[in-house]
């Protein structure tokens, strides 16, 4: 049985607690109903998909756990989406495709699934659902993944990710 080494358990751990009090921590939020956004609230999602697809789930539960918390089960639900999306990439990133087409590919798949998730609770508005929700996700998703790439390298040089996981451009 292959075992988890100390390190990666650890970040892992760490941005799991982070993906979970993000929703508290951070004062800077765009409430457009029925879309918000928590900016920074995907850097868990995207670190989590240099450490594998196991450690992306985690990560996308924790977040789902924080938002349900602190802003209600719809922003929950809208949050367990990110398991799905830290998923896709962290199969990606495993398949090497670089950091950059990870974010594109997965961008419109993340914007397609928070519309899902808001649909069953609004008044269909075209407007909203695909432009507010859908646009304004993938604007959200684009903002938080130079801040994730950002914090990559200073993880990298820190040697919190993996040799192979090194290459985020």
């Amino acid at each position: 049985m292959k075992t988890m080494n100390t390190k990666k358990f650890t970040t892992i751990a760490l941005l799991v607690a982070l993906a979970i009090v993000i929703p508290y921590a951070v004062f800077f939020k765009v409430i457009i109903p029925p879309f918000t956004a928590t900016i920074g609230s995907h850097v868990p999602m995207f670190i989590s998909m240099f450490l594998g697809p196991k450690a992306a789930i985690f990560i996308g539960l924790g977040s789902a756990l924080g938002f349900t918390m602190n802003l209600g089960p719809l922003v929950g639900a809208r949050a367990f989406m990110h398991v799905f999306v830290g998923l896709i990439g962290a199969l990606l990133i495993k398949k090497k495709v670089p950091y950059h087409i990870v974010v594109l590919i997965t961008a419109p798949i993340h914007g397609l699934l928070e519309v899902l998730v808001v649909t069953p609770f609004v008044d269909f508005n075209a407007y909203s659902l695909f432009i507010v929700t859908g646009v304004g996700t993938i604007l959200h998703h684009f903002v938080d993944s130079v801040i994730a790439g950002l914090l990559a390298k200073v993880l990298r040089k820190a040697d919190l990710l993996d040799p192979i996981e090194k290459k985020i451009a």
